[in-house]
């Protein structure tokens, strides 16, 4: 299944050989306040993250009254609370929306935010938003994805809690109508153990689909992402809060604006150690290739006219004159047009 390989976001190009794209996930840690909301914005900047996003959602759209919280819910919020009561006091208006979209133009950093039901959607595409993010829980959602894809954004797609054979009908539906898509390995709870990060599946990815990946990391701390990006990911995205102890669903499992800095500086250094596919020396290699890497050289003293054989040449450190090595089988069918004396350079 081809998607295309070059997606643009805003101002950002994302390839085989960008710069890893960085999401920082607010998701709902602003607890409704938007002046919290802006907080999450200032500190996504001050990091250097690449985008912030948000959750856009109507509970009453979103989730029946009586539904349980999911585990790790009732284990950071109260379990007297439904889940419905708990999104409820989560939600940000479209006028929010319009503020905080605002807010990241004026900080220099994307606005992206995820819509979880069609409500949510048909607003968001009024903000003309630079691409959608679509979490785990509608992975199996095929008519809401059609909806998505119809909007001719690119999309973030988010593979937590699935099958392989779910994830591949949700490229299939998209697919018909939007191929801008980068795919996101994903393991949803918060947080995970590391025995469930499953970054092995990226290869299931690479194998089956041509496309962009990415990685959604719910693992504790710094954690997985950037060990993913070796394995040629290209967008990763990590919660953040203010407050680890702040109440709400997420903040135990999100990084501090401290770590949040130190995730984007330790992404950006494998950015750099990762550097060209191309195997060619640095700069900074080639004098001292001069010196280190061998040219042949007599072994012996050699007659002119006597034929170069592996008994009377040898590779040694030459300072760069010569002839490489490589070309050693190539020498043994040549003879000697001038005599040499032991450790003197063959030359052709």
């Amino acid at each position: 299944m081809n998607f295309n390989k070059t997606i643009k976001i805003g101002n950002h190009i994302i390839d085989e050989n960008s710069a890893t794209f960085i999401i920082a996930e607010a998701g709902v840690n602003h607890g409704g306040d938007i002046s919290i909301a802006k907080q999450l914005i200032d500190v996504a900047c001050r990091a250097g993250a690449d985008a912030v996003k948000f959750q856009a959602f109507k509970t009453e759209a979103l989730i029946l009254q009586n539904v349980a919280k999911a585990p790790y819910q009732q284990q950071t919020t109260s379990k007297s609370e439904s889940q419905f009561d708990m999104l409820k006091k989560l939600e940000i208006t479209q006028a929010q929306n319009i503020e905080l979209q605002r807010y990241c133009k004026e900080k220099n950093i994307l606005f992206l935010t995820t819509p979880f039901d069609e409500q949510s959607l048909d607003e968001l595409d009024e903000l003309n938003l630079d691409a959608y993010k679509i979490a785990s829980t509608d992975t199996t959602n095929l008519p809401f994805l059609e909806k998505v894809a119809k909007k001719g954004k690119p999309i973030f797609l988010s593979t937590g809690m699935s099958f392989f054979s779910e994830v591949e009908l949700a490229l299939k539906t998209i697919k018909m109508y939007n191929q801008d898509v980068v795919l996101l390995q994903c393991s949803a709870n918060y947080p995970i153990q590391d025995n469930e990060a499953h970054l092995a599946v990226l290869n299931s990815y690479k194998k089956a689909f041509d496309m962009l990946l990415g990685y959604s990391d719910h693992t504790v701390g710094i954690g997985a992402a950037p060990f993913a990006i070796p394995m040629g990911v290209k967008v990763v995205e990590k919660h953040f809060t203010l407050d680890k102890t702040n109440s709400g669903p997420d903040h135990q499992a999100s990084l501090c604006p401290e770590e949040l800095i130190e995730f984007v500086q330790l992404v950006k250094r494998v950015d750099t150690y990762m550097g060209s596919s191309i195997k060619k020396p640095n700069l900074s290699e080639l004098k001292t290739r001069e010196s280190l890497q061998k040219s042949l050289v007599a072994s012996c003293e050699i007659r002119q006219g006597e034929h170069f054989s592996a008994h009377n040449i040898i590779a040694k450190r030459t300072g760069g004159k010569g002839i490489s090595p490589i070309y050693f089988d190539e020498l043994l069918n040549c003879v000697a047009t001038k005599n040499y004396k032991q450790d003197d350079i063959i030359e052709l």
